[in-house]
């Protein structure tokens, strides 16, 4: 953990237009970004990864953390897992600028360690991660959407796949209007206001819920096979929570000194961005115990108006959040196939917008109708792609950038988390394709959950 201390030290500068030249990164040349970069202070930052970490995904975390961990389980594995994260990317953080370069890009960035293929291997790993979170967010949206639908119309006329088909929709509009990641700017500030509106009602309802309730139940439920996979992807749950896989692409966005602006955004988030996660968490795990639910507004009881307003607050906060987790993905396709000449708002730049980004989301859009397991979505994206991207590949670049500076402990305290989190990740691999698997037996296709 001595490198903790280390990372607060800022590399040397880099002039921010160096990024905006073709670089050649171990035999992967990087192309010129069609997305602004240098340009967010510190505080931006902070808000998005605040945005992010405070999404409507806490609304999930009393069930797919608490219940399958347990009281002990999940409230140690809370902090371990924040420290831990924490950890891992000032790691990440420290090594944006190596060798001379700014490496923007995740990608761009194993591409300079490795070489080509893994350039290429981390990008498929990074699209999965970020295709998959986005698809928990559609799902989210809708059922946000159908939590509040229910409220005034319990008629089961309107399916839940209806309501993700009409989030994705409202998610797509929001991309077109917004071309990169800090033009959120205002957009952050209305995303944590709207974060903060929907966790104190879930908060408050839930904290009378308790008061009123008779003893609750706390044992992990299933058998012992069950409750071993669940704890698995709890644990995997746990470290999907914290964390983004896209931090380098995050980290562009950022203003000079590029280091030591993204290690103060990230003690933002994991200390003071931390308290509202936890409050909602551990406060619908106690007021129901283990039959807290995927989200938990559909647990609490309150004035129909403002278990509303909580709900749409929820669907519309998940709208703005998909965008920073969508943002490499645009980068991508506005960079490799975006037109070169106009304004971000010009005719050609929107119609360009409206066809590509447009069509990305309706895949999303539909996988999330197909299979709106919001639960097994978080294990199989921690497993496969969180847990590799942000502990294992994390701590062996920088194990390979710093090798000749690093001493014996050290090299052994990262070979030990790389060991540690790649068996993590292949159990946590296993336990959620068998979840889904167990769900896709006991619901159709696009299930109305």
């Amino acid at each position: 953990m001595a490198d903790f201390d280390s990372g607060m030290r800022e590399s040397r500068d880099i002039e921010s237009g160096d990024v905006k030249r073709d670089l050649e990164s171990g035999d992967v040349k990087v192309p010129e970004t069609a997305h602004q970069i240098s340009q967010d202070s510190w505080m931006q930052i902070a808000f998005i990864l605040t945005t992010g970490i405070n999404s409507a995904y806490v609304l999930g975390y009393s069930g797919t953390v608490m219940v399958p961990l347990g009281w002990v389980g999940g409230s140690v594995g809370l902090v371990l897992a924040a420290a831990l994260s924490l950890y891992a990317n000032v790691l990440l953080a420290r090594i944006h600028e190596l060798g001379g370069k700014r490496h923007i890009r995740y990608r761009d960035l194993a591409g300079h360690i490795y070489g080509k293929n893994a350039y290429a291997l981390t990008w498929a790993f990074q699209y999965i991660n970020l295709f998959m979170i986005n698809t928990g967010y559609i799902i989210l949206a809708g059922q946000a959407l159908k939590a509040m639908y229910v409220l005034f119309r319990d008629d089961h006329l309107m399916k839940l796949p209806y309501f993700i088909v009409i989030a994705g929709f409202v998610c797509a509009l929001f991309a077109f209007g917004v071309p990169h990641l800090s033009a959120l700017k205002i957009w952050l500030g209305f995303s944590n206001f709207l974060s903060i509106i929907y966790i104190v009602i879930a908060f408050i309802l839930a904290l009378n819920d308790g008061k009123k309730a008779s003893p609750r139940d706390y044992n992990i439920p299933g058998s012992t096979a069950t409750k071993i996979f669940s704890c698995i992807g709890g644990f995997a749950n746990l470290f999907f929570s914290f964390n983004t896989g896209m931090l380098p692409e995050i980290q562009a966005t950022v203003k000079q000194p590029v280091v030591g602006n993204m290690v103060k955004a990230l003690v933002f988030q994991f200390t003071i961005g931390l308290v509202p996660m936890y409050a909602i968490t551990l406060m619908g795990y106690w007021a129901y115990g283990n039959q807290t639910s995927a989200y938990l507004l559909n647990n609490v009881s309150g004035p129909v108006w403002v278990k509303a307003v909580a709900n749409i607050s929820a669907f519309l906060q998940s709208v703005i959040a998909l965008h920073i987790f969508a943002s490499p993905m645009y980068e991508y396709l506005d960079t490799k196939f975006g037109p070169t000449k106009g304004g971000a708002f010009s005719l050609s730049h929107i119609s360009f917008r409206v066809l590509v980004r447009g069509g990305y989301l309706t895949i999303n859009t539909l996988v999330s109708a197909l299979l709106p397991f919001l639960g097994d979505f978080m294990s199989l994206t921690g497993a496969f792609s969180t847990l590799p991207l942000t502990f294992v590949l994390a701590n062996h670049m920088y194990l390979m950038a710093k090798k000749h500076k690093l001493s014996m402990p050290q090299k052994s305290w990262h070979w030990l988390n790389i060991t540690f989190f790649s068996v993590v990740s292949v159990a946590a691999g296993v336990s959620a394709v068998r979840l889904i698997l167990a769900d896709s037996k006991t619901y159709n296709i696009f299930a109305d959950l």
